[in-house]
């Protein structure tokens, strides 16, 4: 990972962009701090973030909740 300038990044963009081809990660800077990530591009499917992926679902054996309040409550249909 190289830290660059934004001035030096624009000056020297063509050799830059060269070494992100092969694999190099650049942060740009402005003002001394990191403004942006130039990273090589990856055509692979994108991953999931984990908080959007489905979790993990219990199944348990026998009746649902709701039937057994009901039958409890000697209201079952």
């Amino acid at each position: 990972m190289k830290t660059i300038a934004f001035t030096d990044f624009r000056k020297r963009a063509s050799d830059l962009i060269t070494e992100v081809e092969h694999g190099e990660t650049l942060i740009l800077l402005r003002r001394g701090k990191p403004v942006a990530e130039v990273v090589p591009f990856s055509d692979r499917a994108q991953r999931m973030p984990a908080w959007k992926q489905s979790g993990i679902q219990l199944r348990i054996p026998g009746g649902d909740l709701s039937s057994a309040i009901l039958e409890e409550r000697g209201t079952a249909p």
